[in-house]
C-alpha cells in the first residue's frame, strides 16, 4: 500500500468526546471512525488488524476441531421464548425491530438458542458427539453506555463457539482444549504477559467458569493475580472456598485493575433440555446434550492491544496483527523535486517493490512531506519495522531499519532486510 494512495489520513487530536485512550489513538491514526457511541467504523488500515486478529483465533479454534460456519443475526422470537431470554425484563439489552408483516425480530446479542435449535437437525445418535462450531459474528448489544472506545461496543465483532458433548466427562476434556487454546491466542495477539486465566462464577452448571483479563487501568474490573500460578480470581468470587480450591493464600494475591477479553463456561443441558436436543447413547436411551459456550471480542482484543502497548508517541503493533509489518519512508529532503531527491525515491521505488516481491507486508510513505511529519505518522500508526530510505542513506549503501517496540535502530543491508522480514 503507498499511503499517498490511502484515503484516510492521521489526525493530530481525536474528537473531544472521546474519552478511551484506544479510541482516541485508532481514530488519530486512521484505523477507525467514530459513528456515534458504542458504533465505529474499520477503516482499512483497522480491518487489516482486525482480520489478523480473527485469523489467529481461528487458526486455534480449528486446531482444537471447531467447525466455522455463520448463524443469522435476525432472530426469531419463538426460539428465545422457549428459554425466557426474549422477555426484556430478563434480558435488558436487545435491539428489537418488526418486519413489515408485524412480526417481531431482534438482532442476535449471543447465539446459544439458534445454534441449539439448529442442532436438532444433525445431532441424533452418540455417534454424532462430540462436536463443536463456531462464527465470526457481528453482534448488537444495547448498552447502557459506551465509553470505552472498542473494547465496549453497541455493535461488534465476536467469535462464539458452541460445544456438545455426550456425558459432563467429555465436556471436560473439551473445555481443557479449549482453554489451552485461549491461552495461546492471547500469547500470539501479544497480551499474553498480561493475561491471566481467571476464576469466576459457574452460574448454575459448574462451579467455576473462567474469564480471559488482561491487567490495564482501562478495565471496568478487580482481579486478584497470583503471578507464581500466572491465575487470577475475579473479585465477585474472592471467597475463603475459592482460595482453598485453588491453594492459594489471601496474601499472596496483589488486587489489578483488568478488562475480560475473552470467557469460557459451562452450560449443562440449560439450552439441550429447553429445546429437547437429546441423542440415542450407546445403551438405546435418549439422553440431553452437554453443552458450553466460549467467547472473544477481536475488537476488543484490538483495543486492549491499544491500551496496553502503546507508549507516549502511538500505538505499537505486535507482528502478528499488525497491518503491515513494515513502514517504508522516503526521506528526499527536497520534497522529491530535485536530482537527488529523484534518487531517493528511485531508490525507495526499486526497494518497495523486492520487498513486496519477497512477501514482505509494506506500507510505503511515498507522499511529499516534511521527514518530521512522515517519522510521527510512523510511530503514531505504530508498524513493528520503520525503513528509511535517504540520501544518506544511499551514501552508505544500507538502510536505516528502527524497532517499533524497543526504538533500537541499526543499519542493515537490503539482504539482510529481506530475510528478517520475510
Amino acid at each position: 500500500m503507498r499511503q499517498s494512495h490511502l484515503f484516510t489520513k492521521t489526525r493530530k487530536e481525536a474528537p473531544k468526546d472521546e474519552v478511551a485512550k484506544n479510541a482516541q489513538l485508532l481514530i488519530r491514526a486512521g484505523y477507525v471512525y467514530k459513528n456515534m457511541a458504542g458504533v465505529y467504523t474499520f477503516l482499512p488500515l483497522g480491518l487489516r488488524v482486525l482480520e489478523n486478529i480473527v485469523e489467529v483465533i481461528r487458526r486455534e479454534m480449528n486446531a482444537i476441531g471447531g467447525q466455522e460456519m455463520a448463524l443469522t443475526a435476525l432472530q426469531d422470537k419463538k426460539i428465545w421464548e422457549k428459554t425466557n431470554r426474549w422477555d426484556d425484563a430478563v434480558v435488558d439489552n436487545w435491539f428489537k425491530t418488526k418486519l413489515k408483516s408485524g412480526t417481531e425480530v431482534g438482532l442476535g446479542f449471543t447465539h446459544e438458542e439458534p445454534l441449539t435449535s439448529l442442532m436438532k437437525e444433525y445431532i441424533h445418535s452418540y455417534r454424532d458427539l462430540p462436536t463443536c462450531a463456531y462464527q465470526f459474528q457481528t453482534k448488537f448489544r444495547n448498552e447502557e453506555r459506551a465509553k470505552s472506545g472498542i473494547m465496549r461496543g453497541r455493535e461488534f465483532l465476536m467469535k462464539d463457539l458452541y460445544s456438545f458433548s455426550r456425558d459432563v466427562a467429555s465436556h471436560d476434556a473439551f473445555y481443557e482444549k479449549a482453554k489451552e487454546a485461549y491461552v495461546n491466542v492471547f500469547n500470539r495477539v501479544g497480551l499474553g504477559d498480561k493475561t491471566y486465566v481467571t476464576f469466576a462464577s459457574g452460574g448454575s452448571f459448574s462451579k467455576y467458569s473462567h474469564e480471559f483479563q488482561t491487567v490495564t487501568e482501562a478495565g471496568e474490573d478487580l482481579i486478584y493475580v497470583h503471578e507464581g500460578k500466572k491465575i487470577a480470581v475475579n473479585k465477585e468470587v474472592l471467597t475463603d472456598e475459592v482460595l482453598a480450591d485453588l491453594g492459594v493464600k489471601r496474601e499472596e494475591l496483589v488486587e489489578k485493575k483488568a478488562v475480560e477479553v475473552g470467557n469460557i463456561f459451562s452450560l449443562g443441558t440449560r439450552f439441550s433440555d429447553a429445546y429437547e436436543l437429546t441423542f440415542i447413547d450407546e445403551d438405546g436411551k435418549p439422553k440431553p446434550v452437554v453443552m458450553g459456550s466460549y467467547g472473544i471480542g477481536p475488537g476488543r482484543v484490538m483495543g486492549t492491544i491499544v491500551e496496553t502497548l502503546s507508549d507516549d508517541k502511538g500505538i505499537v503493533w505486535p507482528k502478528s496483527v499488525a497491518p503491515f509489518k513494515a513502514h517504508l519512508v522516503l526521506v528526499d529532503g527536497k520534497g522529491g523535486k530535485d536530482d537527488a531527491g529523484n534518487v531517493a525515491r528511485k531508490e525507495a521505488d526499486r526497494l518497495y517493490g523486492a520487498l513486496s516481491a519477497a512477501g514482505v507486508e509494506v506500507l510505503y510513505d511515498d507522499r511529499e512531506t516534511r521527514p518530521g511529519e512522515k517519522f510521527a505518522d510512523a510511530d503514531l500508526m505504530g508498524m513493528p519495522y520503520r525503513i528509511v530510505v535517504s540520501e544518506k542513506t544511499l551514501a552508505s549503501g544500507t538502510y536505516e531499519l528502527k524497532v517499533r517496540a524497543t526504538g533500537e535502530t541499526s543499519m542493515v543491508s537490503e539482504k539482510e532486510l529481506i530475510t528478517l522480514l520475510s
